[in-house]
């Protein structure tokens, strides 16, 4: 058997109807597989203008608004078409990519039927109840996910940091790692456009500090934006400029009052912006890769991130950037000072980020997920 034999039902919360960089991770796997002969099937919710074209077949799966972040949905249940489709479908493995309750009903319906099941693991969910005054709950919610997790054959993991916490958490006993690549034609120093810089109102010489991602609370906008005042409090001459959508903007630009705002960017004018940049900040400690330290490396920026899952794995502290407790607010002033005082620090830093990001190439990236669709094969045979 091998990669055109494969026939893999693909479950998500998330497809395409809002971009992030789980569902873009799980477009271009999809990509992938089709270019190799392999035949998919996704199921997920939709939405009527979706951020994006769906890559592969996509059936459309029952959902509702969640409350307080309604642009994304909710799977409710497998419908009876879904499940006819699925039949007719017959994949000779089930890939479950969020442990919503669909994929709890994809699981059990491949059980029953002797396919194995592969679960993608995208993001820390436990830590999201944080950022709602809801800490208490984490421990109930990482029993859920032990539960569910261990119920698939295997897990896939972006990083090993990541690969390391489930293990310790005994979500499962074989993880593998299926890590994320960049775009090395738009990712690339040779993107920075002072043009650009400059019309957005910075200068040739003012140091840009960087914020790339969605504009949620869980991405750590609190300790960005504490940061920075702590950098202004300490008279450390600085821009601040943030890539990025979400419902959490009009209070990100309350507390942020001075920064550059040039929203949602994709292609070659996301590589524009990030190269725009001259040190990338990510507080997140939700990521389990960091898609975003990844293409900032790749833009030979150096990269103060936090000392958690995902950014462990690709940042060299000390090397390519700087590891920081999360939430320390302090030190992450300290680091990002070193760098706007630092011309030569900031160079040799980028350069040696820029060379750990040639090692992440994409088809070769996506091709250890089909290995272990046919590794769980043989072993379910």
């Amino acid at each position: 058997m091998d990669t055109p034999d494969l026939r893999i039902a693909l479950f998500s919360g998330n497809y395409n109807y809002v971009r992030d960089g789980a569902n873009q991770a799980l477009n271009r796997l999809v990509g992938y597989l089709l270019r190799q002969g392999a035949s998919v099937r996704v199921y997920s919710p939709t939405v009527r203008e979706p951020a994006f074209e769906p890559t592969g077949d996509l059936v459309g799966i029952n959902a509702v608004p969640i409350p307080g972040r309604k642009e994304y949905r909710f799977p409710l249940a497998l419908s009876r078409k879904a499940r006819k489709d699925l039949s007719g479908f017959a994949p000779n493995i089930v890939h479950v990519s969020s442990p919503d309750p669909v994929a709890h009903q994809a699981l059990t319906w491949a059980k029953k039927r002797s396919i194995p099941v592969l679960a993608s693991v995208h993001t820390r969910f436990e830590t999201y109840l944080r950022y709602y005054n809801m800490a208490w709950g984490e421990p109930v919610m990482e029993a859920f996910l032990r539960r569910f997790y261990r119920r698939c054959d295997a897990l896939v993991a972006p990083s090993e940091s990541m690969a390391q916490v489930l293990r310790e958490q005994r979500m499962n006993y074989d993880i593998s790692i299926w890590s994320r690549g960049v775009d090395r034609e738009i990712f690339n120093p040779a993107m920075r456009d002072t043009a650009w810089r400059r019309a957005h109102g910075i200068a040739d010489d003012e140091i840009a500090i960087g914020f790339l991602g969605r504009l949620v609370m869980e991405k750590g906008l609190d300790v960005f934006s504490d940061t920075i005042d702590d950098l202004r409090r300490r008279g450390i001459a600085h821009k601040v400029l943030i890539i990025g959508e979400g419902p959490a903007r009009e209070w990100f630009e309350a507390r942020l009052p001075d920064a550059v705002f040039a929203g949602f960017q994709q292609g070659p004018d996301l590589g524009r912006a990030v190269a725009a940049m001259d040190v990338l900040f990510n507080p997140s400690v939700t990521e389990t890769f960091g898609n975003v330290t990844l293409e900032a490396m790749a833009c030979g920026l150096p990269v103060v991130a936090a000392a958690a899952t995902g950014s462990e794995s690709l940042v060299d502290d000390h090397g390519s950037g700087r590891l920081i407790r999360p939430g320390a607010v302090h030190q992450f002033a300290e680091a990002l000072k070193a760098y706007i005082e630092d011309p030569e620090l900031r160079a040799r830093h980028g350069a040696a980020g820029e060379r750990r990001a040639s090692d992440f190439a994409w088809d070769r990236i996506n091709q250890a997920v089909a290995d272990t669709y046919l590794r769980l094969i043989r072993q379910r045979r």
